[in-house]
């Protein structure tokens, strides 16, 4: 087994672990540990809510979680001789759940405290606890489904600079005036409310965490992407925009399904990843991988073959509005005749958009070329339920 670098006590909070973590981005952000290229290692790492949610049948928990409070992230973790305009190389080269806690939660958060993808049809909050059984995965909450998982990094990505943190922070902030009163809200704005910034402490913390971007979105750099093939033996190269490029992950998942529609999204653990990383000096500039990172799949996922698929168009369900080309839309009217389907199957609303969430279901765009309907498409594997459920 690698070294452990970064260890977490799952009884204690992020900001009193013997080495706390963060949960904004801002490159002023002190490392925590620091390595060498080409170094294995392993990051332990609490789930995303810092162990606000238990494992129990309440759901007020996801109800009033405290959302400032996420993503606690594991890091930021300084690679020796990396540089502004370097690429950071890194390799996943294992993900599990802890021994003594294998399970995890997924949930659909309250419209008025963070919503998700269908929080206009499924406005309160639920919860589904799933349990591990090696790679496969069952809850007690959606009876009659069995299916096998591929963990994988939620939340993973390089430390902004000045500049890009100002970006961000302008275009996200000129985002929510056009709408400032939005419910859910239109991005999350930085706030010094419930903030860890690793060992900053006084005026430098204030100062800190007054500027630090939320970790809830994706961006240049990496961060939140909730991309269910970043598991083992996936490669990742991630631009680097500071001296030694502050490395932090997290929101480690057992499972999810693409999209993470119900935004407490997949089975959300805690549990540990093992790393190897290296460096390629000048590599943004060489490789024009300058805004987004560039991933290679590893070669482990669950095999299914046999799909049961649901199409959407880009037509307002509610309205009856037609949308150009629109494949936000096309992919949530896919989702909702999934769910649809399944409660004919006998599962509830709830119980189906969780399902959705969690399973390893693949979303596509299937057409984005024929006027004016995007076409998206939903796969639900067949195998992951203990009865058929096609139509007959």
């Amino acid at each position: 087994m690698p070294d452990v670098l970064f260890h977490v006590d799952l009884n204690k909070p992020m900001d009193e672990q013997e080495i706390p973590g963060h949960n904004r981005w801002h490159p002023d952000i002190p490392a925590v540990i620091s390595v060498n290229p080409g170094t294995e290692f392993r990051v332990e790492c609490k789930d995303w809510t810092d162990g606000q949610i238990k494992n129990n049948n309440d759901p007020s928990d996801v109800r009033n979680v405290n959302l400032n409070r996420v993503h606690v992230l594991s890091g930021p973790i300084w690679i020796n001789g990396t540089e502004p305009g370097d690429l950071l190389v890194v390799d996943i080269l294992d993900i599990g759940p802890f021994p003594n806690s294998e399970w995890g939660f997924n949930g659909i958060f309250a419209r008025e405290n963070g919503g998700g993808f269908l929080t206009e049809h499924y406005p309160e909050a639920a919860k589904s606890i799933w349990d591990f059984h090696g790679i496969y995965a069952t809850s007690r909450h959606i009876p009659g489904v069995k299916f096998a998982g591929i963990p994988h990094t939620g939340l993973i990505g390089t430390a902004p600079s000045q500049t890009l943190l100002d970006k961000w922070n302008k275009r996200e902030k000129e985002l929510v005036s056009k709408d400032p009163d939005r419910v859910p809200g239109l991005a999350n704005l930085p706030t010094p409310d419930s903030a860890v910034l690793g060992s900053l402490k006084g005026a430098e913390f204030d100062r800190v965490a007054r500027e630090a971007a939320r970790t809830i979105p994706p961006r240049e750099h990496g961060g939140n992407c909730d991309i269910k093939n970043l598991s083992k033996g996936s490669r990742i190269y991630f631009p680097v925009f500071v001296e030694g490029a502050k490395l932090s992950l997290g929101d480690l998942h057992f499972s999810q399904g693409d999209g993470e529609i119900t935004f407490c999204g997949a089975i959300e653990m805690a549990g540990w990843v093992d790393l190897h990383v290296d460096v390629i000096k000048g590599g943004m500039a060489k490789y024009n991988i300058i805004d987004n990172p560039v991933f290679k799949p590893g070669p482990v996922e669950p095999q299914y073959s046999d799909y049961l698929v649901f199409e959407g168009i880009s037509v307002d369900e509610t309205t009856g509005e037609q949308h150009y080309l629109d494949a936000h839309i096309a992919y949530r009217r896919a989702c909702l005749n999934a769910i649809e389907y399944l409660k004919i199957m006998g599962f509830t609303g709830e119980q189906a958009y969780m399902l959705l969430g969690t399973a390893p279901v693949e979303g596509r765009i299937s057409s984005i070329v024929d006027v004016p309907n995007a076409c998206c498409t939903i796969w639900i594997p067949t195998a992951i339920f203990d009865r058929d459920i096609l139509p007959r």
